[in-house]
């Protein structure tokens, strides 16, 4: 059955865009204006994953994501917060009041589709297929392939790692100690500025003169999986 996903927002416009970019991808859609009534529908259908705005009438997106993992039956299901607060202590208050993710309006429908479905995949981790997607880049676990469009496309181990890291969490900023500790280990001492090397072998990889860029450079941040990304 495919998945079901609760959309929690008051604002008319962005919750019709939601639905149509979450409908052609393939997802059902639930949705609920305000925080009392997300509650009452999480807790009677039981969605795959809630769409939780910030600012909502009678209860905060923050008190409902409480409530959510407090309550038997939703403790388990991933929450996404929307937000027009973008600040980090926003976002760190956010994520500890337990929502699995965090996007800051306005968002790129795209980058939330490959947000949902990275966030459904580390719910699900034994279930489903095993092929990352993000734009037209495809990594088949089992497979251990590569393809972008229809060009198959060759890794050595470590770009490999690092590009599987990036698509299960696409659109996220990673510094060069957060890759290193991930994808290479915190027991193995290597320069921060190895992860450039590998970085752009990935990029050489991955583009060529008729695919964009899609690995980001933020300067003095780090690295994110990004389409429409200008280095």
């Amino acid at each position: 059955m495919k998945p079901l996903i609760l959309i929690v927002e008051d604002e008319a416009p962005i919750t019709t865009l939601l639905r149509y970019n979450l409908e052609r991808e393939g997802f059902r859609v639930l949705e609920a204006v305000d925080g009392e009534e997300a509650m009452l529908l999480a807790a009677e259908s039981k969605p795959d994953l809630v769409l939780l705005d910030w600012m909502l009438p009678l209860l905060s997106g923050i008190e409902v994501c409480r409530r959510l993992r407090r309550a038997p039956a939703t403790k388990n299901v991933p929450v996404i917060m929307l937000t027009a607060r973008g600040e980090e202590g926003d976002r760190v208050r956010g994520l500890n009041s337990g929502a699995d993710d965090y996007i800051t309006k306005p968002f790129s429908p795209s980058e939330l589709i490959a947000r949902i479905r990275a966030v459904l995949r580390r719910a699900r981790p034994s279930g489903g297929d095993e092929i990352l997607r993000y734009g037209d880049l495809a990594m088949d676990l089992a497979a251990h392939r590569v393809k972008r469009g229809n060009r198959g496309i060759h890794l050595g181990p470590t770009e490999f790692r690092l590009l599987r890291h990036f698509l299960e969490h696409p659109g996220r900023v990673f510094s060069r100690e957060q890759l290193l500790d991930t994808v290479w280990g915190p027991d193995v001492y290597v320069e921060p500025r190895t992860v450039d090397v590998h970085i752009r072998r990935l990029r050489k990889a991955l583009n060529n003169d008729s695919n964009d860029d899609l690995i980001r450079t933020v300067r003095s941040a780090g690295y994110a999986l990004d389409v429409g990304a200008a280095t």
